[in-house]
Parts: structure tokens; sequence; C-alpha cells
């Protein structure tokens, strides 16, 4: 539906309106009357009762009644939406549409755009990608709904974009709309017209501008290095857009751009318009002199810094041991011996996944998720292993989907694709929900062990350190070399208790001492 504001005519009030709706598919013409009768509406007029304020009426249109008994119009002061059931379509206004960015998932207010693959001016196809951007939990790309050509680019990569938010303007091809479609457009061209000719005659009923300032992120940091509030400014750019030179003026005339200047000799007033880098001459005393640089957080670094601000308010419980890993290392060797599979790799990590599994089927406390709100604790049906990683991106945490259902074979193919798509930044938003427990493989990088913060609203996560040969005693007090691996296991101490821990580390520590017992249980 498309929905047109009107002032009706009301002598004491210049502040109510009334609305008026249409079928995007079948408009309404203001020439033909033949077309407003297939449409039920009729041509009216309003006038305002003030003097001076319109030399003429506006003509408008109004509903009519479909019951030849009974005339009726939209009473004064009673606001009428009327609707059809006919299905709407996004009817460009003089040929531009606004791409906005569309919800990407539950619970996601915006996301960062990370790359453009058109440019204005540039021909664009229907379904062919628009951008990439990426949110809290995973990277998307945005297609087109149209064909059409690129009429303006209002975003640069790095901004953070708001869910609802236009991408960019499309001129679209004429050919994609019909014919009723293409005199919907005329009719509410003119429409527009008389609506924004209603709204000068009162500049108290122009709408706000949303979502703040318009300017690019360097004109941001460009305002924040000279300590300018950036909504101060009136911009002098299209649509109000805050420009450097907007900046530098307003900094001139409170007095900032003089103290700043003062304070930074090297610095010229060209150099500061231009956004060139300034080195700064080398001291005698102290050598180079370096400038800080502030990193904005993005992507997943954002969703690590709201996951560990909630896990810091959460009392954990640790429990650290150590494992006997000699049957892994052989078990691993065995089963990259008999690998026919080139492409695939395998590690300790899939039989660690797959015991731990065994472990929470005897232990579900442990895969679990607690409501702080509702004070409840629900044991999940699926084990959903998220694995900690570390990509170029940031640290990210995707999980296997119900490993209790999979074979170590499966498990360590499940793993592979995840690790490549991490390193790619190409995770889903369904490979990142739904964790049911975490493991981080610090070992893999370094480590005996580390102390883990817990993944909410999980209630356990698992940290393990690196495999390493150590000096152990057998039962006669003879010494051996022994595969050690420390594991510290982090828990929610509102949920779990120390000894349902330690009993659940001591049935996972038995899987992976003794393999056979593992391939004895599975299904």
């Amino acid at each position: 539906m498309i929905s047109r504001k009107f002032s009706q005519r009301n002598p004491w009030s210049f502040n109510r309106w009334w609305r008026f709706v249409c079928s995007a598919t079948v408009p309404p013409s203001m020439v033909s009357g033949a077309a407003a009768g297939r449409t039920n509406l009729e041509v009216g007029s309003v006038s305002r009762a003030q003097d001076g304020i319109f030399k003429n009426p506006r003509s408008l249109f109004f509903p009519k009644n479909r019951c030849q008994e009974s005339s009726w119009r939209i009473p004064q002061g009673i606001k009428r939406c009327n609707f059809t059931t006919q299905t709407m379509v996004d009817v460009p206004i003089n040929g531009v549409v606004d791409v906005p960015l569309a919800q990407t998932g539950e619970g996601i207010a915006e996301c960062e755009l990370l790359k453009w693959f058109v440019q204005e001016g540039e021909e664009v196809e229907e379904f062919q990608p628009l951008c990439e951007v990426q949110s809290d939990k995973a990277t998307i790309e945005i297609t087109s709904r149209y064909r059409g050509r690129v009429s303006e680019v209002l975003h640069v990569p790095g901004n953070i974009v708001k869910v609802g938010e236009t991408l960019l303007k499309m001129v679209v091809d004429d050919t994609a709309f019909s014919n009723q479609s293409s005199e919907a457009s005329e009719v509410i061209k003119a429409q527009d017209s008389n609506i924004s000719e209603l709204k000068d005659a009162d500049s108290g009923l122009r709408k706000p501008k949303v979502g703040g300032v318009l300017s690019t992120p360097a004109v941001r940091n460009f305002a924040k290095q000279l300590g300018v509030n950036i909504e101060d400014v009136h911009g002098t750019g299209e649509e109000g857009r805050v420009l450097k030179e907007d900046i530098l003026n307003y900094a001139a005339r409170v007095g900032v751009l003089k103290e700043n200047l003062a304070s930074v000799n090297s610095f010229s007033a060209d150099q500061i318009l231009e956004g060139d880098q300034i080195f700064p001459s080398s001291s005698s005393t102290y050598g180079w002199e370096f400038e800080d640089r502030t990193i904005p957080l993005r992507g997943f670094q954002r969703a690590m810094f709201k996951s560990m601000t909630l896990a810091a308010k959460i009392p954990h419980f640790h429990y650290v041991d150590e494992i006997n890993c000699d049957a892994l290392v052989e078990l691993k060797a065995s089963f990259q011996k008999e690998n026919s599979n080139s492409g695939l790799k395998y590690t300790f990590l899939p039989v660690l996944i797959k015991s731990l599994s065994m472990a929470l089927s005897k232990y579900p406390m442990l895969n679990s998720s607690f409501s702080e709100e509702l004070q409840e604790v629900t044991l999940k049906g699926s084990h959903n292993i998220g694995i900690a990683m570390a990509t170029p991106h940031g640290l990210v945490v995707p999980n296997i989907k119900k490993v209790q259902s999979l074979s170590i074979m499966e498990v360590t193919k499940e793993l592979a694709r995840l690790q490549e798509l991490a390193l790619a930044n190409k995770l889903s938003s369904d490979d990142i929900s739904g964790g049911t427990i975490s493991l981080s493989n610090i070992g893999a990088i370094g480590g005996k062990f580390g102390s883990p913060l817990i993944n909410v609203p999980e209630v356990s996560i698992i940290a393990m350190g690196r495999i390493q040969k150590t000096p152990q005693f057998d039962e006669d007090g003879n010494v051996y070399p022994a595969s050690i691996m420390t594991v510290n296991i982090g828990a929610d101490h509102r949920v779990l208790d120390g000894a349902t821990v330690a009993k659940f580390c001591n049935e996972w520590k038995l899987f992976i001492e003794k393999p056979e017992l593992l391939m004895l249980r599975m299904r």
C-alpha cells in the first residue's frame, strides 16, 4: 500500500492530518475519469480557511462508497485509512528507488559495510550482489531486487549502517514495471508536489532529519580530532551533509582551530583541509616520535566485546586437570596413515570433540543454557559444540551441529568446512548461532592452558593446552615419558557445582585416554 498525507480543511487547527491510501498497482488517473472510476475514486478539493496560505484549492482524491444507498465523506478531525487487497509493488518516484539494508538476522540492528561490488553509474541486474556487510554474527551479501543503474552510493566501506537505512539509490529499468505502475508513478509525483507545498506552508510541520548528521567517517574523525561536536555544525553539502570545510569554518568561528593550530605548529590549513598525512620531525633527544591510532571495533570484535562484557558478570568456577594423550597420538597417526583423501587432514580435535559429546550424554547439565530473568536452566537436546577460531577478522566461535549423531569422519569434514569459511570471513549466521558448549584450543598456538570465559548463554567452556612430552611416574616409581594435555573447564557456578564438573571431566578423560571405550559406546 502507498499512503499519502494531506492537510484537511479545518479552520481551527492547522496541524491535523488525514490519510489517503491507494493501490500502487491500479492508481487513479488525474486526467481520466474512467481510471478514477476503476479504482472507486473521485476527484475532490481541499483548501485552507486561513487567508493568504493558498491561492487555489488543491485537487485531491476521495474514496467513493461502494454502497450506492449512502454517500459519505471522511469527517473533519477523524483519521481514517483505506486498504485494498491488491498486491503492493515498489513504485519508483521519478524512476529512482532506495535500496535499504534489510534485516540480516534476529536481534541485528546494524551492520558494518565491508565492500561494494558496484559503482555509481554501473548497470545492475536483478539478484546481482551489491555489497558485503558484516553483523555481529555473520558476513552477508546484499543483492539487488531490481534491474537498473546505480544512481548514488550513500555509504563507504567501514560505515556502520542501521537496518532499514538506505544503502544506495537506483534508477530502475522502465521495462521492469507495467504500464499501470508508470501511471501510478505520475500520479504519486503530482501528489508529492502538492504535499511539498503543504509542508512549505508551515515550517512547523516539516519532518525532522532522521539518523543524525550526514557525514563521512573521515569527516567525523576530523571533527573529533579538533574537539568539535559535529551535531553543532551546519552542513552545506547535499541534503545537509557536513563537509570538512564546514568543520574547518565552524572551528575557526568558535576559536577551536586557533587553539589546535597553536599547539601543532607543523600543521597548515591546507593540510588539515585535504587530510594529508603528517610525519612529525624527529627529536634529537628522544629519536623518532610516533602517533597514536584509534581503531574502532568492528564485526567479530564488537561481538566479542558484548559477549565478554556479559561473561564478566558471571561467577566463574575453574577446574584444571591433566590428560594422558598417548593413545590419542597413536590413533591420530593411524588415521592419517590410512587417509586416502589428500585434501582432508586429521588432527586431535575431532576425536576430542566426539569424546566430549559422549561425556555430555552422561552429564547433560554442562550442555545447557541459563536464563537469569526466569532463573531456569534449559538442557539442550543437541550437542552443538562451538570451536573458538582466531581469524584475521577477530575471534569467532562457529559450532558443529548435533555432534552426538556424527561420526569422527563427519566431524573432521565439518570442522574443516568451518575453518575454511572462518578464514574467508564467510560464516553464515546459522554456523555461529545455536552453540551449547565451547572448546578453545589455545594449545594450537601455544601455552599449557588458559582460563576461558563462558560464551553466554552457555554454562561451560573448555580451554585445552598444548600436548607435550613430560616425565611421569608409574606405580613402581619408574619414570616414563607421556604426552600430557592440560585442560581448564570454566563453569557458571550459579548452575554447576565443583563435583559435577569434576565427574564430567573424569568421564571425558576416560574416553581420551582409552579410545577403545569411545569406539565401543559410539552408535
